[in-house]
């Protein structure tokens, strides 16, 4: 697979420093049972890399230390690491609250029928990748079969009280096609809600928009059409410097399935470590008890992703 990190490391994108941090985001590792196109993790069923027992607890204690307040775990499929009960149970006995990024298919996978419950019972936020409601745009993105296998996802999660639940908060992320950058994000929800409703009797609480980043399964796509510089020139022409102050690298620390320390999950991705104390990598085990505010954070061509047009995050839309 062709690799954009090269075009990507020499930027003039604005420095910016981080604030005090609310959220870890740690990837579990990036085995999945999907292989989607904008994966910007490459994450499919023949990778292994897995996150051990030993980093888990070593996660939980920087958790416990720091009092971060959202354990957000992602992946490949966050829900095929083998400790990830035992993680999102420690973590919600701290009263901190846990996101789960599913890309709800798993749920039907077999050894994960009892997932949805474990989910519910732990009063874990789902966040699940739907990016279209219908059915063509879904396959397209995501493989044949895989939207009839969200939607009773869904319809499993709606039974435990996702979605109706003020304890049980149910989100859908949309990720567009191709070249565009996504579309207003309230006007998109309000879309999402009437048609997944009037067509299977499906509730949610929020949709999030993100930006597809111009790395790994989508940058080599973009390199290998001869894409990659019109989209960042569509990236770059829709920069808005109001999104500088509300960009999820300011409060979030980004954890790969070794322990790593990024600045977000893009940056995990492209190999481009924490900046802390002149070290090339930088490991959890090194930051217990550290006050990481006012660091520089590690910037690249991608960061015009975040701050263009309504903005994008991980938790979507900075400016609606």
């Amino acid at each position: 697979m062709l690799d954009t990190r090269p075009l990507l490391i020499k930027t003039n994108f604005p420095a910016i420093n981080r604030g005090m941090t609310d959220t870890l985001q740690v990837n579990l590792g990036y085995t999945c049972n999907l292989s989607c196109t904008h994966c910007h993790v490459n994450a499919g069923p023949s990778r292994t890399e897995q996150m051990q027992r030993e980093t888990v607890d070593l996660v939980l204690a920087y958790l416990r230390e720091h009092r971060v307040k959202v354990l957000d775990l992602t992946g490949g499929a966050p829900e095929m690491n083998a400790h990830f009960k035992y993680l999102v149970g420690a973590a919600r006995e701290m009263g901190v609250e846990v996101i789960d990024r599913c890309n709800l298919t798993i749920l039907g996978e077999p050894g994960f029928e009892d997932m949805a419950a474990f989910l519910a019972e732990q009063g874990v936020t789902i966040t699940a990748s739907l990016p279209c409601y219908l059915e063509q745009n879904v396959e397209k993105q995501r493989g044949k079969g895989v939207y009839w296998e969200s939607i009773a996802a869904l319809k499993q999660l709606n039974e435990f009280g996702y979605g109706s639940k003020p304890s049980l908060q149910l989100n859908l992320v949309y990720n567009p096609d191709g070249l565009n950058l996504p579309p207003a994000q309230d006007a998109l929800e309000a879309d999402y809600k009437r048609e997944l409703k009037a067509q299977h009797g499906i509730v949610f609480n929020q949709l999030f928009t993100i930006t597809n980043m111009p790395i790994s399964r989508f940058g080599g796509m973009l390199l290998a059409k001869g894409l990659y510089h019109q989209y960042m020139d569509i990236l770059r022409n829709a920069y808005r410097a109001t999104n500088l102050d509300t960009v999820m690298c300011r409060s979030l620390l980004s954890i790969d399935w070794e322990g790593y320390v990024y600045d977000c999950d893009f940056n995990q991705m492209l190999a481009m470590p924490l900046a802390s104390d002149g070290r090339r990598k930088t490991h959890l085990s090194q930051l217990i008890g550290q006050d990481l505010a006012g660091n520089p954070i590690v910037i690249g061509e991608h960061c015009f992703g975040c701050t263009a047009g309504q903005g994008s995050s991980c938790g979507g839309a900075l400016d609606n």
